[in-house]
């Protein structure tokens, strides 16, 4: 799989770089990009054979919000017939490594988790690439990652796990600075199975009984900014190697080939920050939105349609000059250089980790020529 190819004839500097399932671990939570829940009982799997869903890289298919107690079952066994039709089409070579997205299962909770896991063989866990763990509390959090080693041990592959955090422990003030210590202790032993940590942005809002429009972030909503800005203090620390999603944006909207033409007569940041319309306002909310997420450092984003996966991906990739900037800082040794633009400094030590990250990123998303670029990454090259 790569990034951003649904326009075939954009003038890449750099063009993203192939990933998969079996990717390390290092470049790999750098890749998940957009990643689009759907729900469990969603039949997907044509789409996935036939190859028509050329943006999704990520997937989750889920046991929880997204359906009712009473399909669980049903959908454990849409999701079994799914992985063993993969398995199939990969043992049959119809279907290759590259052309497979990442596939997370959203388990309901740590029982269903530990009574589901018991009905995957290795076959259909040589397609799926790990669990998104709801929830997530420092008073459940042993059961999960005990019984995903055992997944693994038992199965011998690698199966990762994305534990959610959310819930009123980590919302309220009081509580969640002992709780976010406590979870890191716990996930310390386990981190080569953690790929990635999600937030649970929509449950911290309901907690507050607010929920943020279209028309704004859900940075604007404080405390649950504050909640967000301390999980990225306890775990998007660079000596401690995680990375951390950005939240859900709720809002979406139809649109035209026309309206996307007209994305070309905008200067994308200056529209952005001056909130002058460029496409509607379900699209404009979710570009700016993306903006502050990757300036704290989020990488990628829990998607609920799939129109905004181009958007997500296509807003991870990197500029020319931030890729010279980073690549500059990394081959340098030490001391204070003037960068290739003349216009900022870059300080050898103190910026190292941000480069490493960029080049990451450029790896994963590619390198575009300057921001308005984006604008045209964003079209279809149809």
């Amino acid at each position: 799989m790569k990034h951003n190819q649904h326009n075939a004839t954009f003038p890449f500097c750099h063009s993203p770089t192939a990933f998969n399932k079996w990717t390390e671990k290092a470049f790999l939570q750098y890749c998940l990009g957009g990643t689009l829940y759907m729900p469990g009982t969603r039949v997907i799997v044509d789409k996935l054979l036939d190859k028509s869903l050329s943006e999704l890289k990520s997937m989750v298919m889920c046991f929880e919000d997204a359906i009712r107690e009473e399909d669980v079952g049903q959908a454990e066994q849409n999701v079994l017939q799914h992985l063993e039709r993969l398995a199939a089409a990969v043992e049959a070579d119809e279907l290759s490594w590259n052309d497979l997205p990442l596939i997370f299962l959203r388990v309901r909770t740590a029982e269903q988790f530990i009574r589901f896991a018991e009905k995957i063989g290795a076959e259909q866990a040589q397609v799926l690439s790990g669990f998104v763990f709801p929830k997530f509390y420092s008073s459940n959090a042993h059961i999960y990652l005990e019984k995903l080693q055992d997944i693994n041990d038992r199965l011998g592959v690698t199966l990762y796990g994305m534990p959610i955090l959310e819930g009123k422990a980590i919302a309220y003030q009081e509580t969640r600075s002992g709780e976010l210590c406590r979870l890191r202790e716990i996930l310390h032993p386990h981190k080569s199975l953690i790929l990635n940590i999600r937030v649970g942005g929509t449950d911290f809002s309901s907690l507050f009984g607010v929920r943020r429009s279209i028309n704004s972030s859900i940075y604007d909503i404080l405390p649950v900014r504050d909640a967000l800005s301390e999980i990225l203090n306890f775990f998007n620390r660079v000596e401690d190697g995680y990375t951390v999603s950005a939240p859900v944006w709720e809002y979406f909207l139809a649109y035209k080939q026309d309206d996307m033409d007209e994305l070309l007569k905008h200067n994308l940041h200056g529209s952005l920050m001056t909130k002058t319309p460029i496409l509607n306002d379900a699209v404009d909310g979710l570009l700016r939105e993306l903006l502050i997420d990757k300036t704290n450092g989020f990488v990628g984003k829990t998607v609920i349609h799939p129109s905004h996966l181009r958007y997500v991906n296509a807003m991870q990739a990197v500029t020319e000059e931030e890729y010279n900037d980073a690549m500059q800082i990394l081959d340098a040794g030490g001391g204070v250089i003037k960068s290739g633009n003349a216009n900022k400094m870059n300080e050898i030590g103190p910026h190292r980790s941000w480069a490493t990250r960029v080049e990451l990123r450029a790896r994963a998303y590619g390198v575009i020529a300057d921001e308005d670029e984006y604008l045209k990454l964003f079209q279809s090259g149809d």
